[in-house]
C-alpha cells in the first residue's frame, strides 16, 4: 500500500498546533493559501487582526451591494452584478403578470436562488413549483420561463460554457450534506396549445426570436439523465465538526470550472472552548469570493440584511468584521460561567457563496444602483467596526 506524500510543514515562533484551535493568547490566525483551502497554506499568528486597517483605496476593496433596491422589472433576462469569462452573478425580479415570452440560455446552465417568491418554473420537460430557498438549475438549452404567482426575487449564477454538477462528496460518501435522491425533476406535463408563442434564444449574449403556432413545452415524455434539477436548503444537512472550524469549501453544493457554488445552511457551532467558531482570516488568493445572505442572523457580519451581496476580491484579508469578534467573546464567557444562554449555538442563517478562480468585475453601473458606500470601512476599528 502506498503512503501519500506529506508536503513540509515548517514552524517558527509562537504557533497552534492545530489549525484554527489553541490560538497563543493574544494572537489572530491568519490563513495564506492556495487552491481554495485544498493547497499549500500557511498559518500566521499575528497581533492585530489583518482587516484592522484605517483606509483601503482601490480596486481590490471589498464592496457590498443592496439588491433590494431593485424596482420591478420588465427585462427578459437578469440584471448582472459581477462576473467574468466563466461566471455571471445577476439579479432579477419578476413582476405579476410575468411576461409571456420562453427563454432559451445556449451560453451557459443557469443557476436560479429563489429569494423571495412563489410561482412556477415551466420548462419544456414539466413544471417546477418553487418558493424562498429553492434552487433550480435549468441545463443550458433548456425551453423555460417563471410563471410567478407572487414577486419573485431570484439570485442568478450563469456558468458560460459549461456544465454545473454535484461535487464529488469524497471520504464523506456521495449521500453527505443531501442525497441526491432528495432532488427533483419534473414529470412531464404536456401543454396542448395553439397560439402564438415566442422563444427566444441567447447565444453569445444576443438574442434571437423564434416563433411558433403551439405552445413549446408540449412534451409527453421525456427519459435521460439531463434534465432541470430542484433543491431546498432545508434539504442540506450540513457537516459540522465540535471541535475544528471547517472552511467554506465543505459546503459545497454545485461546481463548474472556473467556480463552485457553496450554501452555508443553519448549523450549529463548534463547541469545544479553544476552536474558532468565526470564519478565521485568510486571503484566499486564487478566487474573488461573493456571499448573497437570504435569511437569518449572519454572525460574522454586522450591518449585512437579507437581500445584500458582499464581494471580497481576491488578495485583501477578510474575515469577522470587530463586532461579531466582540460579540463571540462575550458568548464564550457566558458559555463557560455555565450562562443558560450558553451551551451550542447556532449559526442560524442562509447563504450563497460564489468562489471564482478568474478575477471578477463589477457590472458597470452596480455601483450606482447598488453599492452600500463604505462597507470596507466596517472593518476598522477606527471606523466603528460595524457594530449591529
Amino acid at each position: 500500500m502506498s503512503v501519500p506524500s506529506v508536503p513540509p510543514q515548517w514552524v517558527k515562533g509562537r504557533t497552534s498546533r492545530q489549525a484554527h484551535v489553541g490560538l497563543p493568547a493574544g494572537t489572530h490566525e491568519d490563513e495564506h493559501g492556495r487552491s481554495g483551502f485544498f493547497g499549500p497554506a500557511s498559518h500566521l499568528y499575528r497581533l492585530h487582526a489583518p482587516t484592522d486597517w484605517v483606509s483601503v483605496d482601490g480596486p481590490a476593496a471589498h464592496r457590498a451591494y443592496d439588491l433590494t433596491r431593485s424596482t420591478a422589472g420588465t427585462d427578459l433576462w437578469p440584471t448582472l452584478v459581477v462576473g467574468n469569462q466563466q461566471v455571471s452573478i445577476a439579479w432579477h425580479r419578476l413582476a405579476v403578470p410575468y411576461r409571456p415570452e420562453f427563454k432559451r440560455d445556449a451560453d451557459g446552465d443557469e443557476l436560479f436562488f429563489v429569494h423571495a417568491g412563489t410561482g412556477v418554473l415551466r420548462t419544456e420537460y414539466g413544471p417546477l413549483d418553487y418558493r424562498p430557498g429553492h434552487y433550480l438549475l435549468v441545463p443550458r438549452g433548456t425551453t423555460y420561463r417563471f410563471e410567478p404567482a407572487t414577486a419573485t426575487d431570484l439570485l442568478t449564477i450563469e456558468a458560460a460554457g459549461e456544465q454545473l454538477t454535484l461535487p464529488d462528496r469524497g471520504p464523506l460518501g456521495r449521500h453527505a450534506v443531501f442525497d441526491p435522491a432528495i432532488i427533483d425533476v419534473p414529470e412531464a406535463e404536456a401543454v396542448d396549445e395553439a397560439g402564438e408563442f415566442v422563444v427566444v434564444v441567447k447565444r453569445g449574449g444576443h438574442d434571437t426570436r423564434v416563433t411558433y403556432g403551439f405552445h413549446p413545452c408540449d412534451v409527453v415524455g421525456w427519459k435521460g439523465d439531463l434534465a432541470p434539477l430542484r433543491l431546498h436548503v432545508d434539504d442540506i444537512r450540513p457537516v459540522t465538526s465540535a471541535r475544528y472550524h471547517l472552511p467554506p469549501s465543505v459546503h459545497t453544493t454545485f461546481v463548474a470550472p472556473g467556480f463552485v457554488v457553496c450554501t452555508f445552511a443553519p448549523r450549529p457551532m463548534e463547541s469545544d472552548p479553544e476552536a474558532l467558531r468565526l470564519p478565521f482570516f485568510h486571503r484566499n488568493i486564487d478566487y474573488d469570493e461573493v456571499l448573497f445572505y437570504h435569511s437569518g442572523n449572519f454572525f460574522s457580519r454586522a450591518g449585512i440584511d437579507a437581500g445584500m451581496l458582499t464581494w471580497h476580491p481576491a488578495g485583501l484579508h477578510h474575515g469577522p468584521q470587530p463586532g461579531a469578534r466582540s460579540r463571540d467573546a462575550e458568548a464564550a464567557v457566558a458559555s463557560a460561567e455555565g450562562d443558560a444562554t450558553g451551551g451550542v449555538r447556532m449559526a442560524d442563517e442562509v447563504a450563497v457563496m460564489v468562489d471564482a478562480r478568474r478575477p471578477l468585475q463589477a457590472w458597470r453601473d452596480a455601483g450606482d444602483r447598488w453599492e452600500i458606500e463604505g462597507y470596507v470601512d466596517s472593518w476598522s476599528v477606527e471606523g466603528g467596526g460595524g457594530g449591529r
